[in-house]
């Protein structure tokens, strides 16, 4: 008697990269995930892509997905009547029969999959772009407001981004008849897609200029110019970003992308930041440091600040100033002062007998 041998049934989970306690939503991200890096049209794994999109149309499957969990393959009729391992038919998703929606799975697909919503609907973003400036430590801690001029893609401030001439009307796109987007479809190893783009005639606006305007040639943008306000706010450190909404490079018929500003500080000869505080090094002499000695310094925002050194400081000791530090979110830092006791390089023959005498004191 001859046995035949039925072929290893696929593990499923392990082909997206799940475990059996992954929820759908878990199922549809990795899918996603898989399915944009493997396909054909991206210059994909034709099989490999085959293989996850079987797996997905198991795992997505809640009926399916329970007749595999228990007995390794599922059934054409919804119960094991002795099929063949694995259970799945792909002939069948290549006829375009196979009932799993893949629609909203490819989001990053492009023109493919129609831009990656139903209706090819996505509002277009221009790019974000950076610019570095550079303050006086004294900005980074008080805040401070700077004017830029950068060079960027705007909206066409003749035309208000319509394309068209100042006054004139807009005729409808005879490309897409108005609507903004186009069909189109795709042939494929596993069938044909239809997908929907936005009309290359109109850019999705469904209407065209029936005279363009002439600084802009009728694209509602151009490269220009432009003055940015940048606050800086109180407190930055030093290669901190500033995000600004909207004020990155305009697109036709869509919304600007955003600008991010990093802020360079300048190292100041005085202050240093640490969190809120603020630190300094105040060197004194040795009489002061013995003696005690009061000490006039300016702070960050230019006020003169007395600073009383008590006597007996020993070197290295740090004075704490409550509340003279950085101001941010409604706290409050500290300045923080560290001594450091300076000597002479030389002494004159009554210091040098003073100092016998204190040594002979034990000091």
């Amino acid at each position: 008697m001859r046995c035949k041998l039925l072929p290893m049934a696929k593990n499923y989970y392990d082909v997206l990269g799940l475990d059996k306690k992954a929820t759908k939503e878990d199922v549809k991200k990795a899918f996603r995930k898989l399915a944009q890096k493997h396909h054909p049209d991206k210059g994909g794994d034709e099989s490999k892509f085959k293989e996850i999109t079987e797996a997905y149309s198991i795992l997505s499957d809640e009926k399916r997905r329970r007749e595999y969990d228990s007995y390794g393959q599922t059934f054409p009729g919804g119960a094991p009547n002795g099929g063949g391992a694995g259970g799945f038919d792909f002939g069948g998703f290549q006829n375009g029969n196979v009932e799993f929606d893949l629609s909203d799975l490819f989001e990053g697909f492009g023109d493919i999959f129609g831009g990656g919503q139903r209706g090819g609907s996505r509002v277009k973003r221009g790019r974000d772009i950076s610019i570095d400036i550079e303050v006086a430590f004294k900005e980074s801690i008080l805040g401070s407001t700077r004017r830029v001029l950068i060079t960027k893609v705007g909206t066409c401030d003749v035309c208000s981004g319509s394309g068209a001439k100042p006054n004139t009307e807009m005729s409808t796109c005879t490309t897409c008849n108005g609507a903004g987007r186009v069909h189109e479809t795709r042939n494929s190893p596993f069938g044909t897609f239809a997908s929907v783009r936005a009309c290359p005639t109109c850019e999705g606006a469904g209407k065209i200029p029936k005279d363009k305007c002439a600084k802009c040639v009728g694209r509602g943008i151009l490269k220009k110019e432009e003055e940015i306000k940048v606050v800086i706010p109180a407190g930055m450190d030093n290669g901190e970003m500033i995000r600004m909404p909207g004020l990155g490079e305009a697109v036709k018929n869509g919304t600007s992308g955003d600008l991010y500003v990093k802020v360079h500080v300048k190292a100041d000869p005085t202050y240093k930041k640490q969190g809120l505080n603020l630190v300094m090094d105040m060197p004194i002499k040795l009489t002061d440091a013995l003696l005690g000695t009061q000490v006039t310094i300016e702070t960050v925002d230019g006020k003169k600040l007395e600073v009383k050194v008590p006597p007996m400081s020993a070197p290295e000791e740090t004075l704490r100033l409550k509340t003279r530090g950085v101001a941010l979110d409604g706290a409050q830092g500290d300045l923080l002062i560290r001594l450091s006791v300076t000597l002479p390089k030389k002494l004159s023959n009554k210091a040098k007998k003073t100092i016998e005498e204190l040594k002979s004191e034990g000091l």
